[in-house]
């Protein structure tokens, strides 16, 4: 069964412009530091649930935390190349996530 693309598509999209609209490429440099910023992360991390720092050690993970999954939104999900209105969605959805979290924290210590 052979079905032409134009009988699919509708009135105002051709072929052209589906080959055109690809998106942004990335190069693989980019990825490579981004990763490696991780890694720097991650181990940085590590290295401060090593200290004995009580409560801040967890403060201190939670925004190493953030800084990583602020990376990884920005570059590899390619938040930095689409519209402001995605950005503002997960901007709020983080924003909410993190006023949980910091109330869940809150209720724990000072109990």
């Amino acid at each position: 069964m052979d079905i032409p693309v134009s009988a699919v598509l509708p009135d105002n999209l051709t072929m052209e412009k589906l080959q055109e609209s690809k998106g942004h490429v990335v190069g693989y440099r980019v990825f490579i530091a981004v990763w490696l910023c991780l890694l720097v992360l991650t181990g940085l991390t590590i290295w401060i649930a090593g200290l004995e720092l009580g409560n801040l050690s967890t403060f201190t993970a939670m925004i190493i935390a953030t800084v990583k999954a602020s990376l990884v939104l920005y570059f590899f999900m390619h938040l930095k190349y689409e519209p402001p209105v995605f950005r503002i969605m997960a901007l709020v959805t983080v924003a909410t996530l993190t006023v949980i979290i910091l109330m869940t924290f809150t209720d724990v210590w000072f109990r």
